[in-house]
């Protein structure tokens, strides 16, 4: 419904995969001047208007495409959450979690998720904390929803070994759900995810700062990436040369702090350095503030710090508010060059309700009742200066806008 979704070789590069199309210089055409009168035996011959062709006319104008872009946080499936989703029959339904805010997320052109936990399937035995597999069915449902892009480089990636991650990898491959950050092979690692939009291609990339101890089978690597800044600068290369916007994806920061630490502030500066367009931070399960981090040569990148979590069964406040950030690119095409910008970021708070355990659903902010949380217009408030810390022009989607 949404996009074209393209999965492209780094392999293409040396073959041109990203070019832009440059217009020969025009030579300038010199304004019509009188055609003087020049004595002839012959008889006179009717002169015709010198006829300018449109391009002659008037310049090229730059050619200007948009597309919204958005991400929510982690999609963390509990065993409160898939005991709440299954049905008489075995199956598991998760659709009516997101039914409240599905609207909301089939809106952007773009939407990013974040799965926190492996989606292998109840044949390999579900699990909850701290070692997850979760129903296939979860992928159903965030298609549905409208997601289009699922990010699975996190902690809990290698929680259940190598043959949950391949059953989960060939269940996303089955809903043609592109994903990024845990792959089947080295091949499949070396073939960076990329997506194009109203002739706009972004590339897809994601990190993970540790796998809670549990370390890599040997000789296969691919099986999740790791924050390494060497190995992100070459995929950040590698993606440039073909895509218009880099978006990367990282888990990092430190559980349930509401501000960003020090490593990625500095990791954020890095990726600026680099050239990426677009950060999205996960793990901390609660909401830390965006902001806008400066690079070379006057680059701007987009950073959602973290995005909290978007479904768990973790209690607490701060841990049941997530939400969807949207960003616009925007792509103006001139004659020999084309650029891209980031404006109107905005952001809808969420906030995960259940009864007790059961009835788990996702509900916006705004349209949270004091039944359901006591005092709910006052901590939506503290929710949106929150989000506004390092980025006054944040804007807030409302519910009641249809």
């Amino acid at each position: 419904m949404k996009r074209t979704v393209a999965i492209a070789s780094t392999l293409l590069l040396t073959a041109g995969c990203f070019h832009i199309s440059a217009t020969p210089n025009e030579i300038p055409i010199e304004p019509n001047h009188p055609i003087p009168n020049v004595q002839s035996t012959a008889p006179p011959t009717p002169t015709k208007p010198l006829v300018m062709s449109s391009m002659e006319e008037e310049p090229l104008k730059p050619q200007l495409t948009k597309v919204t872009l958005a991400a929510i946080g982690d999609v963390l499936i509990h065993d409160q959450i898939y005991k709440d989703a299954e049905q008489k029959d075995g199956t598991y339904q998760f659709k009516p979690m997101f039914g409240e805010v599905k609207r909301f997320l089939e809106s952007p052109d773009i939407l990013i998720a974040n799965q926190e936990t492996m989606i292998g399937g109840k044949e390999l035995r579900l699990s909850n904390y701290p070692a997850f597999n979760s129903p296939h069915e979860v992928g159903d449902a965030l298609k549905d929803a409208g997601v289009d892009m699922v990010t699975i480089a996190n902690n809990h990636s290698l929680d259940r070994g190598e043959k949950v991650i391949q059953s989960a990898l060939t269940y996303w491959d089955t809903l043609g759900m592109p994903y990024t950050g845990t792959f089947k092979s080295q091949n499949d690692r070396d073939q960076i995810r990329t997506m194009t939009k109203n002739e706009i291609t972004f590339s897809f990339l994601s990190y993970t700062y540790g796998t809670n101890g549990i370390t890599t089978p040997n000789g296969k690597p691919f099986l999740v990436n790791r924050i390494d800044e060497n190995q992100i600068h070459q995929d950040v290369i590698q993606a440039k040369q073909m895509s218009d916007v880099v978006v990367v994806a990282l888990h990092w920061g430190k559980e349930y702090q509401r501000f960003p630490d020090h490593d990625q502030f500095n990791l954020a500066q890095k990726l600026a350095d680099m050239g990426v367009h677009i950060v999205i931070g996960n793990h901390p399960h609660v909401l830390q503030p965006p902001a806008w981090v400066y690079g070379k040569n006057g680059h701007r990148s987009f950073v959602l710090y973290s995005l909290g979590n978007f479904i768990s069964a973790q209690k607490d406040l701060y841990k049941q508010i997530g939400g969807m950030a949207t960003i616009e690119v925007t792509k103006t095409t001139g004659k020999n060059q084309s650029s891209i910008a980031l404006q109107n970021p905005s952001f809808l708070p969420t906030y995960t309700h259940s009864h007790n355990g059961h009835q788990f659903r996702i509900i916006s902010m705004d349209r949270i009742t004091n039944e359901q949380l006591p005092h709910a217009a006052a901590h939506y408030e503290k929710i949106k200066n929150h989000m506004q810390t390092y980025m006054q022009e944040l804007h807030f989607l409302s519910s009641n806008v249809p």
